[in-house]
Formats: structure tokens, C-alpha cells, sequence
């Protein structure tokens, strides 16, 4: 059987979301996007103080499946572009904070989800960027527009249009990331109500 593509801890009167496939490096599948949208569903009611989400492994997330956006036909791509930005506003709304913990890998529609939350925590391994410019394809997600607001029209065009990566201190240093911490998943959980 395989594994659920997303995992719901409940830590005091916090919750972590987990993308939980560490073998594949966590891709956004659309059966993850799906599982994550029904975890964030279902917590509503909850009302818990804050939503951490972070990955496994040594990858956050590694974007959307390139195997599934390969084969879609440009209807397809339309709605699943869509359904990509729906949950990205979804996480930037969300009626508590949601704060990405980051630790390792966070390429592509990785990076559009953490800049939906309210605030980023990484590990000092982590890396991030946008490889779209060199499949020949950008973000459809949101990251053109909530990036370049989080660092700046200039670096945010260097990552979107180059696919420069960015490792933690320089993700500190121009305001992609909020803290740098050794154990992201606890610092974001101490960090929440922090705006």
C-alpha cells in the first residue's frame, strides 16, 4: 500500500502538515495538492493556533511532477494551473498562520507554496529556486506575483528567469526566509504570531 502523500501531527494547539514521500522528493502531484487541500479542510474547524508545513527527507518540496504537467494537454495545464493558484491563495488566507518549515530542497511550486505563507523558516541546508526557465517553462502558481513582493522585482526576476538557486544565509539576507534554525519544524511552531 502506499503511503498517504501528506501526514497531520497535531503538536500541542499547533498542527505540522507533512508531505510525506521522501523517496521522490515530495513532488506536488495533484494527488498531493488534493491531500494537502483536504488537510487544510479539515483543520479549519480546529482552529488551531498555527499550521506548520514542511516536507521530509532532505527535500521540502520538490514542485509540481514534471511527468504530469508533460502530459497535459493546454486545457489540462489551464486547470491545473488554476487548481495550483486556488490552493496557494487558499494557504495565503487561511484564517491562522500557516509557516512553511523548510528543510532541504524547496524548487519550483515548492518555492510559489512557501511564499503563500505567512512566514518561512529553513534549515541552513535548505536551497531554493525556480528550474522552470531551464525545462522551458515558469511558475504557474503564483510565485510571479507573490515573490518579487517578498524580495524585490530584481532578485525576484534572477530566480524566475534563470533559475539561480539560493541557499539559506542568502534566503535570510533578502527576505525570502523569516529565521534560519537547525530544527525548522520547532522554531516555526515557537515562531507563530509573529507577523
Amino acid at each position: 500500500m502506499t503511503q498517504p502523500p501528506v501526514a497531520i501531527e497535531r503538536v500541542g494547539k499547533s498542527c505540522v502538515i507533512r508531505f510525506a514521500r521522501p523517496e521522490a522528493k515530495n513532488p506536488l502531484s495533484v494527488e498531493t495538492l488534493d491531500a494537502l487541500e483536504s488537510a487544510l479542510d479539515s483543520l479549519v474547524s480546529e482552529s488551531p493556533e498555527c499550521i506548520v508545513i514542511t516536507g521530509s527527507g532532505d527535500t521540502f518540496a520538490s514542485g509540481a511532477n514534471i511527468r504530469e504537467v508533460a502530459a497535459l494537454d493546454p486545457e489540462a495545464a489551464a486547470v491545473f494551473g488554476k487548481r495550483g493558484q486556488d490552493l496557494m491563495l487558499k494557504i495565503r488566507e487561511f484564517p491562522v498562520p500557516v509557516i512553511a518549515a523548510i528543510d532541504g530542497y524547496c524548487f519550483g511550486g515548492a518555492l510559489d507554496l512557501a511564499v503563500a505563507c505567512r512566514q518561512r523558516v529553513s534549515s541552513s541546508r535548505s536551497k531554493f529556486c525556480h528550474p522552470g526557465p531551464k525545462l522551458g517553462i515558469i511558475t504557474g502558481w503564483g510565485g510571479t506575483q507573490l515573490l518579487p513582493r517578498l524580495i524585490g522585482e530584481k532578485r525576484a526576476l534572477e530566480m524566475l528567469l534563470t533559475g539561480k538557486i539560493v541557499d539559506a544565509q542568502e534566503a535570510l539576507r533578502i527576505g525570502l526566509v523569516d529565521l534560519i534554525d537547525e530544527d525548522p519544524v520547532s522554531a516555526a511552531l515557537s515562531y507563530q504570531g509573529v507577523t
